[in-house]
């Protein structure tokens, strides 16, 4: 297949490319700078980097012999809620250039697009499920909503054959901190198993919604092979499968890989009330039973996320 990935140059980008790759698609990497082809990747002569701005030139990154794409591009949490103009600039109106750009050109491609579960808040029930109304109390949260509803209309009219994916917070994640909101959440993890140290701005029971990447990527591929009619025309949105995990269960998890020196390493701090008020809006946990039904898989714990971390700082 050949398959298109924006926001190639982001860290799930380069983790599926590679992945993508090594199974001989071949892909076109698009950023807002030209993306690096994954070091680890075999098949490197398949791979295809394009410098573009989606808002500016949609069309720069589509052919007709593309077969799919994963729409990853975007400015997150914290930096939506940060910068107004660009999170809806990069978020919103981007992805509505791109998706008409879709239209005119290739209609009916299978379009994989990654939201987010920060398109809720309170007042919640107990287990939100895809039934449960989007109420998101941040920018980027608005952002991701307002394209799941296009993504359905167009879905329904057939310009493109969607599925729409609401990712948990993924954990651990390589490489340096993000815009997120929810950082902290490898960052406890990431940077003291390297020897440094971290902030975490949550106190021992609040709970958070993770998925390891190792799970997240076999998502992903899964979501390839799905049947368009799997789901009703005009409802694309499925919610990946997480973990509920406390900051005690991380800090125990990290604990067991890396030992109490590890521990002493996370720094406690306040964050900002903005900060609290986004993460404190976020559910815990979610009915994933359609997910599940669709063939998408869970993690069993958090302390494989970590392992999996850990058997990756020594790879390099």
């Amino acid at each position: 297949m050949k398959i298109l990935i924006t926001g190639a140059g982001g860290f799930v980008g380069q983790l599926l490319a590679e992945y993508l790759l090594n199974d001989n698609h071949t892909v076109v990497l698009a950023d807002i700078f030209e993306p690096p082809i994954p070091a680890a990747a075999s098949n490197k002569q398949n791979a295809i980097p394009i410098k573009a701005d989606l808002y500016e030139s949609p069309s720069a990154v589509l052919s007709k012999d593309l077969d799919a794409m994963y729409v990853f591009h975007g400015i997150m949490s914290a930096g939506s809620e940060e910068n107004l103009e660009l999170g809806y600039r990069v978020n919103l109106q981007s992805t509505i250039n791109f998706l008409d750009a879709i239209r005119a050109t290739l209609p009916g491609v299978r379009f994989i697009y990654a939201s987010s579960t920060a398109i809720f808040g309170q007042p919640l029930p107990e287990v939100p499920s895809e039934e449960t109304v989007p109420t998101p109390q941040g920018s980027y949260g608005t952002q991701k909503a307002m394209i799941e509803y296009i993504v359905n209309d167009y879905n329904r009219r057939g310009y493109i054959n969607a599925f729409t994916l609401r990712f948990p917070t993924i954990s651990v994640r390589p490489g340096k901190p993000t815009q997120a909101a929810s950082s902290w959440m490898s960052g406890i993890i990431r940077e003291p198993l390297q020897g440094k140290e971290s902030v975490l701005p949550c106190d021992g029971d609040f709970k958070a919604w993770l998925c390891s990447p190792k799970t997240l990527i076999r998502n992903l591929k899964h979501a390839l092979t799905l049947d368009g009619n799997s789901l009703p025309p005009h409802i694309r949105q499925v919610l990946l499968p997480g973990i509920t995990s406390t900051v005690k269960d991380m800090l125990d998890a990290l604990r067991a890989v890396g030992g109490e020196d590890a521990v002493k390493l996370v720094k406690r701090e306040k964050p900002s009330p903005e900060i609290k008020a986004m993460l404190d809006s976020w559910p815990t946990t979610f009915d994933i039973s359609k997910a599940l039904s669709l063939g998408f898989v869970a993690d069993q714990n958090f302390k494989g996320a970590v392992e999996d971390f850990a058997e990756s700082l020594k790879k390099q």
